[in-house]
């Protein structure tokens, strides 16, 4: 399973989303060590259909494991992870110092 992530970025924290359909909240990890967050889980899924003589049953299943290094280190007790309808969404709010030290500089034509 390909786990692909949408980042967005504001002054106070970093917002991850991660779509993980069919995979079940009890199936997914998340860890963060120093600047390094990993989410990794297993994807179990099983359908039986029967109809007369015909048996047919489709499995999807696999593993999956996604590090992202953040760009700072991250107070860990402040980290918000929800997982609704089968999307992940990992909230990590920035320390004070980066805050700070984040500014925006505007740009102007050569005009």
């Amino acid at each position: 399973m390909d786990l692909r992530l949408d980042v967005s970025e504001t002054d106070k924290e970093l917002t991850l989303t991660a779509e993980l359909p069919e995979v079940d909240e009890k199936d997914v990890e998340l860890t963060l060590t120093d600047d390094v967050l990993t989410i990794r889980g297993e994807k179990k899924r099983e359908q039986t259909q029967r109809n007369g003589d015909y048996h047919m049953v489709e499995r999807s299943y696999g593993s999956f494991a996604r590090s992202l290094r953040l760009p700072f280190a991250v107070d860990q007790d402040k980290v918000d992870a929800r997982f609704e309808k089968g999307v992940l969404t990992v909230t990590l709010p920035k320390p004070p110092e980066v805050q700070q030290s984040t500014r925006r500089i505007a740009i102007k034509s050569a005009q």
